[in-house]
């Protein structure tokens, strides 16, 4: 059926429908510009779904040569812009091309994507828009976007930050690997997650469906600080073939938040999705973030990883039903065995230490977190540095003497003036 419209652009004039020819010219000349270097009659869509993928692909594809631009739009509007970029080889300012302001085209699918600003009443609005041949040839496209992105977050992860304004979304590289053998956990318990993790994205899920299996998963892993919760996130996150998000839940998390959190990443699975610090959760939010685990389809193809410092602010309802958070796991202070195994195979402290005096380190840390052992290499590593010397005992009581403070808060004047800055 010929498309058909009772209001057309050459009938009318600024006059007469100001603000629709301001934004009708402009578009006009975008249809006969891609028309003129195409010679494809293309028809528009409204992307309903805010697919962001979209143009976190574009830019990939265009450093690649899968997708061209063909021209910027207005004369007196940016073509550039300044990024600050931060990883392992480069740290410092690019500048980018700006995906505003132009038409890009994608020969492959007869693709054409349009970022437009549209100046009206003293303001300018940007539009996104699409163009296809037809219905096909934009589906297929869109199965390309999903495809191409999974391809592009396997060296990073999506970071979604809830703000005032809305979901902020950050695509970061990966810049230090975590290897599962670098993680410090009992033996039988890290066994049992990373099992749990490699069925799930083994063969998109085969052993779920083979055993009539919800596919779907969540774990909630919970204990004291420093004890390598985020380090066997990375260690997951590193090893597996599958994108992997992390969502920064703040003071801002709303009920729209939630549902658009998982409204994008449910277009990934199968995924991860890791939320740290999970008992921050406002509370006027917890509903809709359990309504949503419930949902029938919202965490199908998701592997749900919560963390938490607090397992007593835990809402109950979040593990004690099916569907949320299946298993919790405590990670517990590493025993003598483990603190040994991270000092010596880890940290490698043979260097500049006995193993008799490494054990002797073992021994008396009973109450060191990992985190706390690594302090206390970084000390002895710098006595080392400095002196050819370590005084073990004086490192040892000097932390523990810190460590109790920080729990009981006892803090007398002379720390305090040593802390800050001074008045």
């Amino acid at each position: 059926m010929k498309e058909s419209y009772i209001i057309r652009l050459p009938e009318n004039n600024r006059e007469i429908m100001p603000n629709y020819y301001d934004y009708g010219v402009a578009l006009d000349k975008v249809h006969g510009f891609i028309l003129k270097q195409t010679g494809l009659i293309l028809k528009m869509y409204l992307d309903n779904e805010n697919v962001e993928e979209m143009w976190n692909v574009l830019e990939e594809d265009l450093a690649s040569g899968k997708a061209e631009l063909l021209s910027y739009i207005y004369d007196h509007v940016e073509t550039g812009c300044i990024n600050y970029e931060q990883s392992v080889d480069h740290h410092g300012f690019v500048i980018k091309p700006s995906i505003n302001n132009a038409v890009y085209f994608y020969p492959d699918f007869e693709i054409a994507l349009v970022k437009l600003p549209i100046f009206q009443s003293f303001t300018d609005y940007q539009h996104e828009f699409i163009y296809a041949k037809d219905d096909e040839s934009l589906l297929a496209f869109l199965q390309y976007v999903y495809d191409r992105q999974k391809e592009i977050m396997r060296d990073c992860v999506s970071v979604f930050t809830d703000t005032e304004d809305g979901v902020e979304r950050e695509k970061e590289k990966v810049t230090s690997l975590v290897s599962r053998e670098d993680v410090l956990l009992e033996e039988g318990l890290k066994s049992e997650i990373y099992r749990s993790i490699d069925e799930f994205f083994n063969e998109s899920g085969e052993f779920f469906k083979t055993y009539n299996i919800p596919y779907k998963r969540g774990i909630l892993l919970y204990g004291q600080p420093g004890n390598g919760k985020t380090t066997l996130v990375k260690s997951i996150a590193g090893s597996i073939d599958a994108p992997v998000a992390y969502w920064q839940i703040t003071e801002y998390t709303t009920s729209y938040s939630i549902k658009e959190v998982f409204s994008i990443v449910a277009k990934m699975a199968p995924m991860v999705l890791v939320i740290e610090d999970i008992d921050s959760m406002p509370e006027s939010s917890r509903s809709v973030f359990l309504n949503t685990l419930d949902g029938a389809t919202s965490k199908e193809g998701i592997f749900l990883i919560g963390t938490t410092n607090y397992p007593e602010k835990i809402d109950p309802a979040l593990i004690n039903r099916a569907g949320r958070f299946d298993r919790a796991y405590e990670i517990k202070r590493p025993d003598v065995d483990l603190r040994l195994q991270y000092l010596l195979k880890i940290k490698e402290m043979e260097r500049f230490m006995s193993k008799a005096d490494i054990l002797y380190i073992a021994e008396q840390t009973e109450k060191f977190s990992i985190a706390q052992l690594n302090e206390l290499y970084t000390s002895a590593a710098l006595q080392w540095h400095y002196d050819q010397a370590v005084d073990i005992a004086g490192i040892i009581g000097n932390l523990e003497a810190a460590n109790e403070k920080v729990r009981t808060h006892e803090w007398d004047e002379e720390d305090l003036s040593k802390v800050g800055f001074g008045i």
